[in-house]
C-alpha cells in the first residue's frame, strides 16, 4: 500500500501546472509593465504638467514599497474600494504589472538621460519632429543602455512571482508548499522548487543576453 508521504507521478503534472501559472503571471505582467513603464518615463522626460509629478510619485511609491504589501492591498483592498470581484491571479498580475512599471520607468528615464543632449538639440534645429527624434535618435541609443538592466529586472521579477502564493495563486511556490505538507520531505521538495526557479531564470538570462548581443551587433553595423 502506497504511503501518503511518497511522491507520485501526478506530482510532476502539478509542478508543471505551477510553472505554467508562474510564467503566465510573469509574461503578462512584464509586457503590460514595460508598456506602462515606458509611458511613465516619457511623461517624466517631456515634463507634462501634473502627469510628470504623478508618474514620479507612482514610480517611487511602487518601487520603494514591499511587493507583499502591494499584493494584499490589491487583492483585499481593491475589490472593496471598487466593488468588483478579483481573482488571486488577476490581483497578482495587477500588482506585478505596477511593480514592473515602476522599475522600468526608472531604467528608461536613466537611459534617456544618458544620451548627449546636443544630438537632440541639433535634430530640433533641423526641424525634426519630436516623434522622429524619439524614434530615430532617442530610442535606439536608450535601448542599448537600458537592455542590460531590463534583463536583470526581468530575472528578478520572475523570482518575485514566488510571493504570489501568499494570496492563494497556485504557482510554483504554492505547489511546493502543498507537496511539502503532504510528503514531509522538505529536503527534496524545496531543492526541486529552487532548481526550477534557477533554470527558468538561467534560460531567461541567456535569451536576454542573446537579444542584447543582437542589438549591439545591429547598432555596430548601422554605425559603419
Amino acid at each position: 500500500m502506497m504511503s501518503n508521504h511518497e511522491f507520485v507521478p501526478y506530482d510532476i503534472l502539478v509542478l508543471l501546472s505551477g510553472i505554467s501559472v508562474s510564467l503566465y503571471v510573469f509574461i503578462i505582467s512584464t509586457v503590460l509593465g514595460c508598456a506602462m513603464g515606458i509611458a511613465l518615463a516619457l511623461t517624466r522626460h517631456y515634463r507634462f504638467p501634473v502627469l510628470s509629478q504623478a508618474s514620479t510619485f507612482t514610480s517611487e511609491f511602487l518601487k520603494n514599497s514591499p511587493v507583499l504589501v502591494q499584493l494584499f492591498l490589491i487583492y483585499f483592498g481593491l475589490p472593496i474600494f471598487l466593488g468588483i470581484n478579483l481573482t488571486a491571479t488577476e490581483a497578482a498580475v495587477i500588482t506585478l504589472t505596477g511593480n514592473t512599471a515602476a522599475f522600468v520607468s526608472v531604467i528608461v528615464v536613466s537611459a534617456i538621460a544618458s544620451i548627449d543632449k546636443g544630438q537632440i538639440e541639433s535634430a530640433r534645429s533641423f526641424g525634426l519632429s519630436e516623434v522622429k527624434i524619439l524614434s530615430k535618435i532617442i530610442t535606439p541609443q536608450a535601448l542599448l543602455v537600458a537592455i542590460a538592466p531590463l534583463i536583470g529586472l526581468a530575472v528578478n521579477q520572475l523570482q518575485v512571482t514566488s510571493l504570489i502564493s501568499v494570496i492563494g495563486v497556485m504557482d510554483i511556490t504554492k505547489v511546493g508548499q502543498i507537496l511539502n505538507q503532504r510528503t514531509w520531505q522538505p529536503f527534496v521538495v524545496w531543492p526541486v522548487i529552487g532548481m526550477t526557479y534557477f533554470l527558468l531564470s538561467f534560460l531567461l538570462a541567456k535569451v536576454g543576453k542573446r537579444i542584447e548581443n543582437k542589438l549591439k551587433q545591429h547598432q555596430h553595423w548601422e554605425n559603419i
